[in-house]
Order: structure tokens, then sequence, then C-alpha cells
């Protein structure tokens, strides 16, 4: 049975956060909050949880996974980031994009696109996850828990734990979230002429980007 930890959303309580961390350190898969949806999520450098992690999903190593990171400062370490890519991580940061840039060395290379050699990264905008993060002291691999064959996310924790009480270590809630999938905006392209591409329009504003 999948431990459960109901939080406050603005305030939630670091002693059960801390033991949801020391899941994620112990190779574990968790179900947590995010400011689009819930979300699994599991340390990066564990390939045995990544793999669990797709599995849960249903999904192979060609679905693209995301970091969630704290800060910029923490996904430059990602992510090879430029001026004019940064001046626009700036204002969009924290919030709910995802934004595919080009790895660095200290991505994993399985979790990379295996041709582009990109990566998903983003700075989400709640208090629950940001304050995950920081215990964790690093960025977590996500993907959006939508269940196979479905189209929606899963909104509720108690339904969520009743779905997932085996294959998840535990199930952070802190109430339902928005329900509406992150914007994607593939920085890759801009060159001295080349603009972002929006690859999917949710819920971070894309008028806001400039865009």
């Amino acid at each position: 049975m999948a431990q459960y930890f109901e939080v406050h959303p603005e305030n939630p309580q670091a002693r059960l956060l801390k033991q949801a961390v020391n899941l994620l350190q112990q190779g574990a898969v968790l179900a947590v909050p995010t400011d689009s949806s819930y979300a699994l999520v599991c340390h990066l450098d564990d390939r045995d949880a990544a793999d669990r992690l797709r599995r849960i999903r249903q999904v192979d190593d060609k679905h693209h996974l995301t970091l969630l990171c704290r800060d910029l400062s923490e996904l430059s370490n990602y992510a090879k980031v430029d001026n004019k890519q940064y001046r626009l991580l700036k204002a969009a940061t924290p919030g709910a994009y995802t934004f595919i840039l080009e790895a660095t060395k200290e991505v994993p290379r399985r979790v990379s696109h295996p041709q582009r050699k990109t990566i998903g990264l983003r700075v989400p905008d709640h208090k629950v996850l940001q304050a995950l993060l920081e215990l964790h002291g690093a960025p977590l691999l996500a993907t959006t828990l939508i269940p196979a064959g479905e189209t929606e996310p899963l909104n509720d924790a108690v339904e969520i734990r009743q779905r997932y009480e085996h294959p998840l270590a535990a199930v952070v809630d802190a109430g339902a979230c928005p329900l509406e999938p992150t914007t994607v905006v593939d920085l890759t392209p801009m060159g001295d002429g080349d603009d972002p591409v929006v690859v999917r329009e949710g819920r971070g504003s894309v008028a806001a980007l400039g865009l």
C-alpha cells in the first residue's frame, strides 16, 4: 500500500515532505502535485526508478520525460542556455511551462532525446513541489500522471492511491491541481534569426512570453 502524505497546499509540513524525500532517495516513485496536474516523479540518477516510472505510466524509452528544477541556476546545470534563451526563461519561471533545451553532460543519456540530445525542463510554480525539490536538493525526473489508455491526468490524490497502491511508494496530497497541461516551448532553434517554437499551448500564457 502506497504511503499517503496529506500536506497543506500553502504551508506543507516539512516532516511529511522529508519522509517523501527519503523514499525518493531510496529509489521510489511518487505521485506529487504540480502547477499543471499530478505527476509521477523519481530520482534523476536512478536507472531502476526511471524504468519503473515508465512502466507505471506504460510508456517506452522514446517518451520524453521532464526534469523539474528548483530555479534557473539549477536548470542551467542541465541545459545549455545562451543569453537570449536565459532572458525568456527568466520571464517565464517559475510557471506552467516546459522548455526543450540542449542537454548538458549532467543529464544521463538515457533520459535525453536520442537523436537531438535535448531535454524538457521546467521550474514549477507550486509551493509543495518547490518545498519537496528544496529538501531533495536536486531535480526530479517526471512525467504527467495519465493512466494508460486515457487522455486526462488524474487529479484526486485518493483515487491515485487507490489505482496505484502497489507500484507507487507514496502519494503527496496537496489538493486538486489546475488540470491543464504545461505550455511546451522548444528553444533549441534559437539562433540569430530563429524564434522559439510553441509545441503545445497549455496553462502557461504564450502572450506573456511575447510569442
